[in-house]
């Protein structure tokens, strides 16, 4: 496979105008039209590529390759709101591995994948948290992030390129990947002051990473990101006595201007505390987080809802269902703007892309504002139950 030729000087004006898109709508404004995002990545292009996904993660070359190959792809086929310009070394989901000293699996046809090392109150009591600028895993990843940009430049690529950097998930998503998930929600209800030592272990990671980090790349305490993906299976009030307090101290921390949250699964049940306590500017419903509360109590805070079309939804074809579901999303969500129609989390591999591009190209044509979408009963697979859109 070879480089692309890709000059992103070309889409210029239309990145300008979706980033004065979303401007207006992330201000609680309506602009022209509802904005959109995609959601794909370099896993996706891999499928689209056949390219196997363990190789794309151990070769720099090939992932300048497929990344250059999925901007050109994703500017010349599907017409969201990306602005995207940049490439940067990546590894997968393994950064709680290097940062607590695991094993790192590397099979055939897969991701990487953490051994993970934590299945008793013994081990939690023995696990070492490693500083950064001493951890060898973690400066093996630096390095390979200075080797990625220096080969972009041999290459000469006149494209910028992510400063080398690491992050980890926040504690519960830090503590179940690198132990036993079952171990560590068993621990909650059964030990919850035990499991406090784990927490309390990743919170302290995670802080000594960030910090590390800022140091590196002359960053600021501003904005903040999580992904807690493994918040979304714990009841409301578990997250509140157990996991609240871990997270509004990192956003206190890290995140004075600006707060942003993807969790992995059905999170209503915590879209109060993200509303009122942690304030969010911006969140990630998923495909699977009920889609009435987030516009009832986040958007009200101040919260832009981003997401919620599920995969499920695109795999079985361009479906008149689909296209219910489009229409009565954009009608219930994007009145008033702050609101991002998008394939929660990150589109899949195995989604059609001609259903893909349909997708955002109809939203496109039913989201123009002024809104003049009617009411509409969801599919019925959407009614029984499941979690998703349905009211």
């Amino acid at each position: 496979m070879e480089i692309v030729d890709f000059d992103i000087d070309k889409y210029q004006a239309r990145r300008e105008e979706s980033s004065t898109r979303r401007e207006i709508s992330f201000s609680f404004r309506e602009p022209d039209r509802v904005v959109t995002s995609a959601s794909v990545a370099s896993p996706y292009f891999c499928w689209l590529l056949g390219i196997d996904i363990a190789d794309y993660y151990q070769d720099i070359d090939l992932q300048i390759q497929v990344q250059t190959w999925g901007l050109k792809w994703h500017y010349e086929n599907l017409f969201d709101d990306f602005t995207g310009t940049g490439l940067g070394w990546q590894i997968g989901t393994i950064a709680e591995g290097l940062v607590f000293d695991c094993e790192i699996f590397r099979p055939g046809h897969t991701t990487p994948y953490i051994v993970r090392k934590i299945h008793s109150m013994k081990d939690v009591e023995e696990l070492e948290i490693i500083p950064p600028r001493d951890n060898p895993q973690v400066q093996e990843h630096l390095q390979q992030c200075q080797q990625f940009a220096d080969r972009a430049a041999e290459l000469g690529l006149d494209m910028p390129v992510s400063a080398p950097s690491l992050g980890i998930h926040p504690p519960i998503s830090a503590a179940t990947a690198i132990g036993d998930p079952d171990w560590v929600y068993m621990m909650m209800a059964a030990e919850p002051q035990a499991i406090k030592l784990l927490f309390d272990k990743c919170f302290q990671a995670f802080c000594m990473l960030q910090d590390y980090m800022i140091e590196l790349n002359a960053g600021n305490y501003d904005s903040l990101g999580l992904a807690d993906d493994n918040s979304a299976f714990i009841s409301a009030e578990m997250y509140k006595k157990q996991i609240l307090p871990y997270n509004k101290a990192l956003y206190e921390r890290y995140g004075r201007k600006y707060r942003y949250l993807h969790p992995d699964g059905p999170s209503q049940q915590n879209f109060p505390v993200y509303a009122d306590v942690i304030k969010l500017n911006m969140m990630d419903i998923g495909g699977w987080s009920r889609l009435r509360p987030a516009v009832d109590i986040l958007k009200p805070a101040g919260c832009v809802i981003n997401g919620n079309l599920n995969n499920r939804d695109l795999y079985a074809g361009w479906t008149e269902d689909l296209r219910r579901i489009i229409r009565q999303m954009i009608r219930m969500a994007a009145p008033g703007g702050g609101y991002q129609f998008a394939i929660g989390g990150e589109t899949y591999a195995g989604i059609d892309p001609e259903v893909l591009c349909q997708t955002f190209e109809y939203a496109h044509e039913v989201g123009q504002y002024p809104l003049d979408i009617p009411e509409e009963p969801f599919p019925e697979d959407q009614l029984k139950g499941r979690p998703g859109i349905t009211p």
